[in-house]
């Protein structure tokens, strides 16, 4: 299908909304000093053990600690293992990785690297922090998580059965009519506005089979969050929302072996994925019904602030504050959700990665304003606090985006379950840190998502 020639057309220039990263006040100040100061001390550390070196120097008998760059180049469903098979090392040239991290404490280390080379990079956990100016916390909630839970799983539900019918009916040729969700719209706008961490984190939870409509249902939550922590005003809001729950529209166009496909895609494959902007964009365009913002954030979440995205090549002041916001949600939720070919992020890992790839794919007052939206350790991240104990995130804090309420509920110096016990790590006289966050996978946990949501998952 060929794209229409005739656009809505967007002011791609709009004003700053706000002002992120406004002067701190002294106690603020401190603690992002304090908090910097205690990661750049455990940077350091591990520096002694991690080093990032270019696939090229890959060899076997290095223990690969992670690898750099999109997760959907990633061809491993997990990163920290010790290379043996050729093979593996070949299909980490063959893909787009180009750096990679290894522990040279468990495995081989690179040749002696001429003196005037560059010292090894340490992780760059502090780059995260600092983006989000620490000390800054999320918008005062209104409702308890545990509270809202239950409302925004009906909502997921509802939304899951809508989106589904409305792509069916576009499959059968039917006319959109964008105006028929705006009533959904604002039932997660409510949820949203209640307790953003519910629904967010709810509609996270999709299954591989239903990845595509529950995707909608998510980036539509986190467009509504994102646009109240940019200060948009209500009508924004909910144009935002709407934006996000159609920006995937083309997708009930694209032939579903190609979209559900568990392997990697050909290039062929991939080409066909990349007409979703187009498709969707034409199929708003002929309701006759959708508004600028929908047209932009359909056509144009795809887009990168470096001008390599898709489907136009749009570079930064070309790319509208909408479409910018539809990108990094639209990463976001894709990176952490179980997919026919990959299993998702861990929320506190996938807020790391963006970071790293952040520069290059989005606007950066976007993403730190997304940033504090969701947290630097979203809901449903396993966390490491300074007692060696293991947490689960269950709710974001008023106060501090470094310190949420976890449920504690393992020892790594027993190495065996304790009985969980939920802790505010804001409250005056706890004593609890969190000092990273650790992969699930390598744990072997299955249920944190029941542990955190009270859900059957």
């Amino acid at each position: 299908m060929h794209r229409p020639a005739s656009r809505a057309r967007m002011v791609h220039t709009r004003p700053d909304p706000v002002q992120i990263g406004a002067p701190a006040s002294a106690p603020v100040q401190f603690e992002r000093e304090s908090a910097i100061e205690c990661i750049q001390t455990v940077c350091f550390v591990i520096a002694d053990m991690l080093k990032k070196i270019k696939v090229s120097a890959l060899k076997p008998g290095m223990h690969l600690h992670e690898l750099c760059g999109p997760w959907l180049a990633h061809p491993f469903w997990r990163n920290h293992f010790t290379l043996t098979d050729p093979a593996d090392i070949q299909r980490i040239h063959d893909s787009k990785i180009e750096e990679v991290w290894i522990d040279i404490s468990k495995g081989d280390d690179v040749a002696p690297a001429p003196a005037e080379a560059a010292r090894p990079e340490a992780m760059s956990t502090t780059e995260i922090l600092m983006a989000a100016e620490i000390g800054h916390a999320p918008a005062s909630r209104q409702v308890p998580m545990a509270e809202e839970v239950s409302r925004a799983a009906a909502i997921c539900a509802q939304a899951n059965k809508a989106v589904v019918s409305m792509f069916r009916e576009v499959r059968m040729g039917k006319a959109v009519n964008t105006e028929s969700v705006g009533r959904l719209v604002d039932e997660i706008s409510n949820s949203v506005m209640r307790n953003p961490g519910a629904l967010i984190s709810l509609a996270r939870l999709k299954m591989a089979d239903n990845y595509t409509y529950m995707h909608s249902v998510a980036v539509c939550a986190l467009m509504i969050s994102l646009a109240r922590h940019l200060d948009l005003d209500e009508a924004e809001v909910r144009e935002a929302g709407m934006a996000g729950l159609m920006h995937d529209l083309g997708k009930a166009l694209i032939p579903l072996d190609v979209l559900n496909k568990p392997g990697k895609l050909t290039d062929t494959e991939f080409d066909v994925i990349k007409r979703h902007p187009a498709e969707g964009h034409r199929l708003l365009l002929e309701s006759g019904t959708a508004s600028a913002v929908m047209l932009d954030v359909c056509l144009h979440h795809h887009e990168k602030v470096d001008g390599t995205g898709y489907p136009d090549r749009l570079a930064d002041a070309q790319i509208s504050l909408f479409a910018k916001m539809g990108a990094v949600c639209d990463v976001y939720d894709a990176i952490t959700s179980n997919r026919p070919y990959k299993r998702g992020w861990d929320p506190a890992e996938s807020i790391r990665k963006m970071t790293e790839w952040s520069k290059g794919y989005f606007d950066q007052r976007v993403f730190q304003a997304f940033i504090k939206s969701i947290g630097i350790y979203p809901i449903g991240s396993l966390v490491r606090l300074s007692s060696g104990r293991l947490a689960v995130v269950v709710e974001l804090s008023e106060k501090s985006l470094l310190a949420p309420r976890v449920r504690v509920f393992f020892s790594t110096k027993s190495q065996t379950r304790i009985m969980p016990e939920t802790i505010d790590l804001a409250s005056p006289g706890v004593s609890e840190k969190i000092v990273g966050h650790e992969d699930p996978g390598k744990w072997g946990f299955t249920d944190l998502d029941a542990m955190w949501s009270g859900q059957a998952v």
